[in-house]
């Protein structure tokens, strides 16, 4: 007889296992040269999920497993927010419920090759809902998405040319569970190789028609990249770094000077002497230059991050102001309700005030840019439309100064790989204390990357392109094709409860009874 004590611990130890099952595939993105694992890493959890004994439990694994991909997605900001990661990572991890329901709808038993072949598609679909919604910036954005932890091989992003990150990951779930049948149901490996065998056809098929880049000359940018600068006045220490680098560039030709989030602490049109000395390193390297300012505007109420061109004349007039701002980082959801956030962690005490468009700005001798702040570079859409409204390089500003010690820094600056791959156009990722890194229309890193140990300026030879994607012509095409399949088997589902309905037997009247040698009707 099994005993309470041990009913509670089976479910405990199985609770553990799907948290340990979901935190898994994030050991895929610190190592580059781990970007194998991501095809083998929800293997784990699809076993656990599909072995549930009900379709509740299976539910139940899937937050789990949420709960603890999550939870290693954000690990580094525990020490900003400490409790309330955790709370967020509960929150967001309810998400994979229904995900976690349909691997023990299609692959409990042992499932039939319609099942498995059904499986391949609405598993991976199933997962996109998940990522398309996290991605929203209200719930934090999409950071972490499977499919970039294919940042550097080269086939993928070419794929991701075709279909943005949302097809690598597509790809990337089917691969999984097309492994989970075949390791785990010895009748079903026939399906499970020709699942495979498909997906790595598709995928080949893609990759064959995917139009490579067309050069298109080439730009010299250069890269300011101050340190981590501590203590009292920091900001003018900073500033004075960052002309000290930029003097530097003087004689190099340059095309274009950025420099990284929040190196300017100050309005530039309520400190016209920075302004002017902002405008005299652009004399002096014959080149505009990219700040960007935190600040109080002058104009408007508010604090504002934002993207300025600084030219030899003074301010250009061409500015962009964030749009997506990081949550509890520069302002907290909802603040009558989760104000607390700012006595358990370092959260936004005041709100930051959001843009209203993107810009791409002129910046001379025919160059137009889109600039980017921060952890925008993780949308696709915004380095879509910017590509599309005729940027030829994307820029991204950044500042991950307060996470120097976690691999923060590296997972943002390889996110400009994917940027660059689904565009066609070269991406320019400057930070203030690293990694600042560039990479050319396909993807593939020009130059060095800039550690978070380095106080520096460099120049990268950067080659343009021209042409079309067709990830910026179509769009997210992925995601519509997932929400086709799941609206699909919603149909289906809903064919299969209504017929089985008209075929259920009608109900049969009571036997008759005798009473007194009258036949009677029970109920009567």
């Amino acid at each position: 007889m099994r005993m309470p004590g041990d009913w509670l611990a089976s479910r405990w130890r199985r609770g553990a296992a799907a948290v340990l099952a979901g935190a898994l595939p994030m050991s895929a993105f610190p190592a580059p040269s781990w970007w194998w694992f991501a095809y083998v890493a929800l293997v784990p959890w699809i076993l656990l999920a599909r072995s549930a004994p009900t379709g509740r439990r299976a539910a139940y694994d899937g937050w789990l497993g949420g709960f603890g991909f999550m939870t290693a997605v954000h690990h580094w900001l525990i020490p900003n927010l400490n409790v309330f990661t955790f709370v967020i990572a509960a929150l967001l991890g309810a998400l994979w419920a229904p995900w976690g329901w349909l691997v023990r709808r299609f692959l409990a038993g042992v499932p039939s090759p319609g099942r498995i072949g059904a499986a391949l598609l609405v598993l991976p679909s199933g997962w996109l809902m998940v990522e398309l919604v996290r991605s929203w910036q209200g719930l934090g954005g999409p950071w972490g998405l499977l499919g970039s932890s294919q940042w550097q091989v080269q086939p993928a992003l070419r794929l991701a040319s075709v279909g943005g990150v949302w097809l690598l990951s597509f790809l990337v779930v089917a691969v999984n569970v097309a492994v989970a049948v075949l390791v785990s149901l010895r009748r079903s490996r026939v399906p499970a190789v020709a699942g495979l065998v498909a997906t790595a056809v598709v995928a080949s098929a893609a990759w064959v028609w995917a139009p490579r880049p067309v050069p298109d000359g080439r730009v010299r940018i250069a890269v300011v990249q101050p340190g981590v600068i501590d203590g009292a006045e920091s900001g003018d220490k900073r500033f004075a770094r960052e002309e000290q680098l930029t003097r530097r560039l003087a004689g190099q030709h340059v095309d274009l000077v950025v420099w990284g989030e929040s190196s300017v602490g100050f309005d530039l049109a309520r400190r016209p002497d920075l302004a002017g000395r902002i405008a005299a390193l652009s004399r002096l390297v014959k080149a505009d230059i990219l700040v960007n300012v935190d600040a109080r505007r002058s104009d408007r109420p508010g604090i504002y991050k934002s993207s300025v061109l600084v030219g030899p004349d003074g301010l250009t007039g061409q500015r962009y102001d964030k749009m997506r701002l990081v949550p509890f980082g520069e302002y907290i959801p909802a603040r009558s309700v989760l104000g607390w956030a700012t006595s358990v962690g370092r959260a936004a005490a005041e709100d930051r005030r959001r843009g209203t468009e993107q810009v791409v700005m002129n910046v001379g001798r025919g160059l137009r840019v889109g600039p980017m702040i921060c952890f925008e570079s993780a949308f696709p859409d915004m380095s879509r439309h910017l590509a599309d409204d005729g940027a030829a390089v994307l820029i991204a500003q950044s500042s991950t100064s307060t996470f120097q010690q976690s691999w923060a820094p590296a997972q943002h600056a390889s996110l400009a790989a994917l940027r660059a791959a689904e565009t066609g156009r070269p991406m320019v990722h400057a930070t203030l204390t690293g990694v600042s890194a560039v990479y050319g229309p396909g993807g593939e890193r020009i130059g060095s990357w800039l550690g978070t140990d380095a106080s520096t300026s460099a120049v990268y030879d950067i080659p343009l392109a021209r042409g079309v994607t067709p990830y910026v012509r179509y769009g997210d095409w992925p995601v519509y094709a997932s929400l086709g399949i799941l609206a699909a088997l919603c149909a289906a589902e809903g064919v299969r409860a209504l017929s089985g309905r008209r075929r259920a037997p009608a109900p049969q009247p009571p036997p008759a009874r005798t009473v007194r040698g009258s036949p009677v009707r029970h109920g009567r």
